[in-house]
């Protein structure tokens, strides 16, 4: 089969790779349809993140056909249309029924290994999903847009997840750092709580026009009265809750700047850098409530994808490129250059 994978830092390729198989009675072998490009897909990419082995398949966001079951599956067969989160899940253990999937003690990370260990990705033609039944998700038959479907498995259940984090409620004034796919459908998220008002805030055009079609005031980061603007809009306030979309301490620094006193800041970005952005102080003088971590996205799926299903052309909307697989390498050099008008692209095999 023909998959993109990993050779160094900001080196890709697309080549022929040995074919998956069944190692485990739980397994399920995946016929990929659609894959998508993350933005964490960029942490390895440009040397953030260290340990991948050289040709590892990249990508943790996929969605297709099941092709091939092991003996122990009993929720999917042969022809099944599924998606999956980005990471396996056994559905039993604490972390699971706790509703915190994405810290199985059992759970791995699709696209990660290192030293041998690990899953390979999602950006081929095949893909091998251990623990299937606790894993997979059927795509739903009324979803109008079935490559829609691969959103839920991560972006868009991270910005469900954010909304949760950031304890977004009725009547709320809502900021957005960052508009990629994940900011964008945040504004969604949020909305759906309750939402008010919502900022949204980038600094490239596209996306904040995009971020105005979502619902959300867009707000450029480099306009020199950001801050006096969000607080004349709140009252002198600052907003109830932000959603950091980003990833990186200028972007938690801009979150902590608007938000009000007693506010909920929601990380759900990946962060790599060793120290926290705002001090202990800052937090503790405004009593501020500092929210993060990996979207358990295998609970959330559910609910993803019936937002999905309600708004599908408003959530496909944050796909901006839709390319074969072997165009896979040339799309993250263009994701990692933010190009006007690159937000999230799916590769179709």
């Amino acid at each position: 089969m023909n998959a993109i994978t990993f050779l160094d830092v900001e080196e890709l390729k697309y080549e022929e790779t040995t074919d998956p198989e069944l190692v485990d009675a739980g397994d399920a072998i995946i016929a990929v349809e659609a894959a998508g490009v993350c933005g964490s897909d960029l942490h390895p990419y440009h040397g953030r993140e260290r340990g991948l082995d050289r040709g590892t398949i990249m990508g943790h966001e996929f969605g297709g056909r099941v092709a091939a079951v092991g003996s122990g599956v009993r929720r999917f067969e042969v022809g099944d249309h599924v998606v999956s989160p980005f990471s396996t899940s056994c559905g039993e253990c604490w972390a699971c029924t706790s509703g915190l999937t994405s810290r199985c003690i059992h759970g791995q990370l699709f696209g990660w290994v290192q030293d041998g260990q690990g899953l390979q990705g999602g950006q081929a033609e095949y893909v091998r999903v251990p623990l299937a039944d606790t894993t997979l998700v059927t795509i739903p038959d009324e979803l109008p847009d079935p490559t829609v479907a691969l959103l839920a498995g991560d972006v868009l259940s991270t910005a469900i997840f954010g909304a949760e984090l950031a304890r977004v409620k009725d009547d709320d004034c809502v900021a957005i750092v960052g508009c990629g796919a994940v900011g964008l459908l945040a504004i969604r998220a949020a909305l759906a709580r309750g939402a008010r008002k919502v900022f949204a805030l980038d600094l490239v055009p596209s996306r904040l026009e995009l971020a105005a079609e979502f619902g959300a005031r867009p707000l450029s980061v480099d306009q020199p009265d950001l801050v006096s603007e969000i607080l004349d809009a709140t009252d002198g306030r600052g907003a109830d809750s932000v959603i950091e979309a980003v990833g990186s301490p200028a972007a938690t620094e801009t979150a902590a700047q608007i938000l009000r006193p007693g506010g909920t800041l929601a990380a759900v970005g990946v962060h790599t850098e060793p120290h926290l952005a705002i001090s202990p102080g800052s937090i503790y003088d405004r009593n501020l409530t500092y929210s993060a971590g990996r979207c358990p996205a295998r609970r959330i799926m559910p609910e993803a994808l019936k937002l999905a299903a309600q708004e599908s052309d408003l959530v496909g909307r944050v796909i901006s490129q839709r390319l074969p697989l072997a165009e896979g390498v040339e799309a993250y050099a263009r994701l990692a250059a933010r190009e006007e008008g690159w937000v999230k692209v799916v590769l179709e095999a």
